[in-house]
Order: C-alpha cells, then sequence, then structure tokens
C-alpha cells in the first residue's frame, strides 16, 4: 500500500496543497486564493476547504497528520503565531485551531523552512546533503529577507523558533525603521522593496526590481543599486557563514533571480568578511520554484 504525505502551503494570497507518495511524488495539487481580507476565521475555512476538495478529487482520506507552512513562526511555549505578514494570524493559535476545524493534528513550520526543507532535500542542494551531517542555508530574499537551516534532514527551530532569521540582523546602524521595531535591519537594506526605493531615491523615478537588473550595465542607478544589493548581502550573508558554515546556500524570492548574485563580485563580497581566505560553500539557484514550500510541508510529516 503507498504511503500518501499531504503538505499545505498557506501565503498571503494563495493556499496550494498536495498530496505526495513516500518518494515526493507528487499526487494532486490544487492551489486557491487565500482571501485573508476575509479574516482570520475565514482562513481557517479556505484550509479546510481545499483539504476537502483535493480528497475528493483524489479520492484519498487526508491523513492522521497534516505539515502546513506558514509565514511568520508559532511559538511553542506562548501557543501563538508571531512576525507573521499576513497579520490577522498574529497572537493566534493556529495550530489548536486547524486541529479542531480539521479533526487531524498539524505540524506547522515557517515558510522559510518549508523553502529550505524542500530545496535542500529535493531540489537545488539534494546531491550534496545525502549525508546526515551536511547542512544548508535556505535563503528567502523577496519582499522580506528570511532563512532556514537543514542538518539531518530535519528543519532547525531553535530555542526561540526563530533559527535561520537573518533578515533582522542589524546591517546598517540607525539605517530605515524595520517593522519590527529595530533599525537598518538586513531586511531595510537588500530586500525587493528596499532596492527599489534605493533605486528611486538615485533616479527620482520608480522602476520594479527585475528591470533595475535588467538595466545594470547601461543605467548609473541601477548599477549602484545591484553593487550596494552585493556589498550588504556580502556582508550579511558572510556573518552567518562564519557561524554556521552551511556545506551550501539556496537563494530563493525575487532578489534571488538577480543574476549578479550568482557572479565572481557576490563571491568576492562575501569573501570580505569571511574568516577565511576563500568561500567554499556554493551559492546555487533554487530548482522548485513557488512549490517549494508544500513540497517542505510535506516533508515535515515525513520526518516524524
Amino acid at each position: 500500500m503507498v504511503e500518501h504525505y499531504w503538505g499545505i502551503d498557506l501565503g498571503g494570497t494563495k493556499i496550494e496543497a498536495v498530496v505526495t507518495t513516500n518518494v515526493m511524488k507528487p499526487v494532486i495539487r490544487r492551489r486557491i486564493v487565500t482571501e485573508a481580507s476575509g479574516g482570520y476565521s475565514h482562513i481557517l475555512e479556505r484550509i479546510k476547504n481545499l483539504i476537502e476538495m483535493i480528497s475528493l478529487e483524489s479520492a484519498i482520506e487526508p491523513p492522521s497528520l497534516i505539515g502546513i507552512g506558514t509565514p511568520g513562526r508559532y511559538d511553542d511555549v506562548q501557543r501563538v503565531m508571531k512576525n507573521s505578514n499576513t497579520v490577522c494570524l498574529n497572537g493566534r493559535n493556529l495550530k489548536d485551531d486547524l486541529e479542531q476545524i480539521l479533526q487531524r493534528a498539524i505540524v506547522l513550520e515557517n515558510d522559510a523552512n518549508c523553502f529550505a526543507l524542500a530545496e535542500s532535500m529535493l531540489g537545488a542542494g539534494a546531491s550534496l546533503m545525502r549525508a546526515p551531517s551536511k547542512l544548508a542555508f535556505g535563503i528567502i530574499l523577496g519582499t522580506g529577507v528570511g532563512g532556514g537551516i537543514v542538518c539531518g534532514g530535519h528543519a532547525r527551530r531553535g530555542a526561540h523558533g526563530i533559527s535561520g532569521e537573518w533578515g533582522h540582523n542589524e546591517l546598517i546602524p540607525g539605517g530605515e525603521p524595520c517593522y519590527c521595531g529595530k533599525r537598518g535591519c538586513v531586511e531595510t537594506v537588500i530586500s525587493g522593496p528596499a532596492l527599489e526605493r534605493y533605486y528611486q531615491q538615485l533616479s527620482g523615478s520608480f522602476k520594479p526590481l527585475e528591470q533595475i537588473a535588467a538595466n545594470y550595465g547601461s543605467d548609473g542607478a541601477a548599477e549602484e543599486t545591484i553593487q550596494r544589493l552585493l556589498f550588504y548581502f556580502g556582508k550579511a550573508l558572510a556573518a552567518v557563514i562564519n557561524i554556521i558554515d552551511p556545506d551550501c546556500c539556496i537563494i530563493g524570492g525575487g532578489v534571488g533571480r538577480v543574476e549578479q548574485l550568482y557572479s565572481p563580485q557576490a563571491v568576492q563580497a562575501i569573501e570580505k568578511y569571511l574568516f577565511n581566505s576563500e568561500l567554499r560553500t556554493p551559492l546555487l539557484r533554487p530548482l522548485l520554484g513557488d512549490s517549494a514550500g508544500v513540497f517542505g510541508a510535506a516533508l515535515l510529516t515525513q520526518a516524524l
């Protein structure tokens, strides 16, 4: 009998579900709109409806344990969600509420950890992570800056549930205010919106990051913006590498598509602050696209 694993990726704009076999081969995948403006209870109903829909379509009964990736993190001690950009989740006991409405056990994990788990075990880092001792750092560079650490096939949570959250380390003392209450966080410097703001300050006009990167070499403001990205990306990531010394770094998110992040110049920017003469950690592009999170959520249940 084939064993099936279920994963849900709860995003701000979409909810995706997958049912996989025990070798992570998808049987069915579906997406629906989150409709987060409807509020907390409405989101719970949307998740329930999606699970019922794919169960009906696939003729597979939902298992006793379902993995769910979430924006923000679930605090196991206080039993509430924290730091979610889907703000109606914050302060709510999402785990207990979902278990009550679904009548099944739930394992919750931050979406960055789900990304890191999927890409390290199934995607870009799979060939490097075969040994149990190998460690991967999965990077989210997009609207925000986050990350996850995977070792031995498990996402590391840590005592506070914030393992891998490099986006809220101070990068520029006294810099721009961050939503977290601090100033000059990594997220305020190298996130997509931060880079777009910087370009607009230089040029007087707004351009999306994709266009800024495409104009590198022909637009002085674009070149300065990407140079700023490389410098601070190198400085921020070197601090992480100095501490956890990962076997690979996998770069996801919209900023992660900037070609220059994989250039020798990016390596040199990291080496400038690295406690070693050369960078040996490969910087990898993700292979699973925007479905990494949902496969990571399914992997959460396989690991238990």
